[in-house]
């Protein structure tokens, strides 16, 4: 099942939930999501923030429990005390890593708690009420369809992936099947887990180990800028073209004013967060249809759209 909800229709829903079953009851939702190790994490810990204190003001019958993690175990714990001493009647939970958090999560749903599961998925499908994303599966596409357009007689790349989760998956198989048949050749592809140090790092082994490389393939804006620093580090000049994603306004930036080593970008917005969370106080407050998937998709964005895309009080 897909429901596909807009703002718009959102508001509308919330205007009319005013009323609970018996007006005084509180309803405590728990929202669980990573620290800002990076910045789509940091715009993304904004937003979550931002739509919690706007939701208690809305609904003063809801109360919200946030919680942010630095790796899966501690994410696990948070999940685990929402439970046991808040009596969470919902939880929105990005996970930190997909297989880690599966099995807590699953005993959360089996307890007849709701659960919206929000960008990076779990390994089993089907736990979660409502699913939050962007189109993974499209960005990878809309990526590798752009790296062809810029390479029409094909060349060498290198890739960096992000933590190993079920949405990074997705995005790497509707890369590999865009560019299936162009001439690109990946001549390498490693996790650089959304971390600018950790992709300097492993963009410093892929410079080591191949003299030529045509363009690369960073997936994310973070990874991205470690890539740029590795590439300024050793003095390569052989490299087109660094794509990252997800919209970060410096990038951005580049982008509209036309800097070659980023000609593009691919959206993926960190405040989809915002959207679960929203969508999640429509659905413990009124009959609002809102179980199933949500997607948002990815646009490609250029120097002839960036200005579209930039938004000068945005955190990332």
């Amino acid at each position: 099942m897909k429901t596909f909800m807009t703002a718009g229709a959102i508001a509308l829903a919330s205007m009319g939930t005013a009323v609970f079953a018996d007006g005084h009851e509180t309803i405590v939702i728990g929202v669980s999501i990573p620290a800002a190790t990076h910045g789509w994490a940091g715009g993304m810990n904004f937003h979550a923030q931002e739509a919690v204190d706007r939701l208690e003001e809305v609904y003063p019958n809801l109360d919200f429990v946030l919680a942010t993690a630095s790796d899966p175990a501690k994410q696990v714990n948070d999940i685990e005390d929402m439970v046991a001493t808040r009596n969470i009647s919902a939880l929105v939970i990005l996970p930190f890593e997909s297989e880690p958090l599966t099995s807590p999560v699953q005993a959360v749903a089996d307890s007849g708690i709701w659960v919206t599961v929000v960008d990076r998925g779990l390994s089993v499908e089907g736990i979660e009420d409502l699913y939050v994303a962007g189109d993974n599966a499209g960005f990878g596409k809309v990526s590798g369809e752009f790296m062809v357009s810029q390479m029409p007689d094909g060349g060498n790349i290198v890739a960096l992936r992000g933590i190993p989760t079920t949405i990074d998956n997705m995005r790497v198989e509707g890369f590999e099947a865009a560019i299936e048949g162009s001439g690109i050749e990946v001549l390498a592809m490693e996790h650089g887990n959304w971390n600018r140090d950790d992709s300097f790092t492993v963009m410093q082994d892929f410079l080591s180990k191949y003299p030529q490389i045509d363009a690369v393939w960073a997936s994310d804006d973070d990874m991205a800028i470690g890539v740029l620093g590795a590439i300024e580090a050793a003095g390569r000049d052989d490299i087109q073209f660094v794509l990252g994603g997800a919209g970060m306004k410096e990038m951005i930036a580049r982008t509209r004013d036309g800097d070659p080593m980023i000609p593009a970008n691919v959206t993926y917005p960190p405040s989809m967060i915002a959207t679960a969370i929203e969508m999640t106080a429509v659905g413990m407050t009124s009959n609002a249809p809102v179980s199933g998937t949500f997607t948002i998709g990815s646009v490609l964005v250029t120097a002839d759209n960036a200005a579209d895309f930039y938004f000068a009080d945005s955190p990332f």
